[in-house]
C-alpha cells in the first residue's frame, strides 16, 4: 500500500499544520469534519489509497486544534482560523490548485477558501458540509445532544470515544466501526482540548453559496443528525453548478458509511 509522507509547516500566529501526503498527479485535498479526536488519517482511511490508485496526489491536511496540528487553548476556532492556516501551510507544501473534498466542518473550509482564493479551487467534493446555516441551528439537530461527552476531561476513555464515533453513522453501519478508527481517533482526543469544540465559531456561509463558479458534488446521508440534508436544497436553490446525491440508511459519513460508492462517485466526478 502507498505510504504516506508528512510535513509540518509553522503558519500566522506560530501555529504549526501538519500535511500528509501520498501519490502523484492532480491535487486532492482531503479536509476532515470536527470532534474528538479527528484527524486527515482517520476521516478518509477508506478513501485516500483509491485516489491514490486513480492518479491523484492526495492531501491529508490535520486542520487547526486536531491530528498533528498545533492544539491552542483560549482562543475562538473560527471558520476563518482554520481556513487561513490550512490555506497558508497548502501554499507552503507548494499547492498551486487543487479539487477539495470536504466533510461537515471541513465542507464549511472547503467553501470559504473557495470563496476566499477562487483561483486555488478547482472543484468541489461536499459531504454533508456545515456552516451553510446558522451556528445555533446546528445546535437543534439530535446528534449534537449525543456528542455531550467526557471529552477533555481524564474520565474520557476508548468506549466514550467508540460511542462518540458510533453517533455519526447510521445504527446499522455501527457494529462495522474498525477498532483502528476507534483507537486512532482516541490517541488524538486526549491531547485536545476542550476549546476546540467548546469555542468553535462558524458562520452561515449559504447566502454566498451562488458566488461559487466552480462544479460541486454533493453526497448526503438521509438520516445524518448532524447537518440536516435539506442543506442540499441550499446549492441547488442558489443556481450552483451542482449534482447532489442522497443515500438512504446512511447517517453524517458517507465517506465512510458508503466508501466503495463514494470513491467511485467523486472519482468520476473529478475526472469530468
Amino acid at each position: 500500500m502507498t505510504e504516506l509522507s508528512t510535513a509540518t509547516y509553522s503558519v500566522a500566529g506560530g501555529y504549526d499544520i501538519r500535511i500528509a501526503d501520498a501519490g502523484a498527479g492532480p491535487v486532492v485535498v482531503f479536509i476532515h469534519g470536527s470532534g474528538p479526536g479527528a484527524s486527515g488519517a482517520s476521516n478518509f482511511r477508506d478513501n485516500w489509497p483509491v485516489f491514490v490508485e486513480a492518479g491523484y496526489r492526495v492531501i491529508l491536511p490535520d486542520l487547526i486544534g486536531y491530528g498533528a496540528s498545533s492544539k491552542p487553548e483560549g482562543i475562538d476556532y473560527t471558520l476563518q482560523l482554520f481556513t487561513d492556516t490550512l490555506y497558508e501551510a497548502l501554499r507552503a507544501h507548494g499547492i498551486e490548485k487543487a479539487m477539495l473534498v470536504g466533510n461537515s466542518l471541513g465542507g464549511g473550509v472547503a467553501i470559504q477558501m473557495t470563496l476566499d482564493h477562487p483561483e486555488f479551487a478547482d472543484k468541489l467534493v461536499l459531504m454533508a458540509p456545515g456552516c451553510i446555516e446558522e451556528q445555533a441551528s446546528y445546535f437543534t439537530m439530535p446528534g449534537i445532544a449525543k456528542m455531550v461527552s467526557g471529552f477533555g476531561s481524564p474520565d474520557f476513555n476508548l468506549d466514550e470515544q467508540r460511542r462518540l464515533v458510533s453517533n455519526l453513522v447510521h445504527p446499522s453501519f455501527a457494529p462495522r466501526i474498525p477498532d483502528a478508527l476507534v483507537q486512532e481517533r482516541f490517541a488524538v482526543a486526549r491531547t485536545q482540548p476542550k476549546d476546540v469544540l467548546a469555542r468553535m465559531r462558524t458562520p452561515n456561509l449559504g447566502p454566498r453559496l451562488g458566488e461559487i463558479e466552480q462544479p460541486i458534488l454533493v453526497l448526503w446521508g438521509l438520516q445524518d443528525e448532524f447537518c440536516p440534508e435539506s442543506g442540499a436544497r441550499h446549492f441547488l436553490d442558489a443556481g450552483c453548478d451542482v449534482r447532489t446525491m442522497t443515500f438512504n440508511h446512511v447517517g453524517h459519513w458517507v465517506q465512510v458509511e458508503r466508501a466503495d460508492e463514494f470513491n467511485r462517485h467523486s472519482i468520476e466526478f473529478l475526472r469530468g
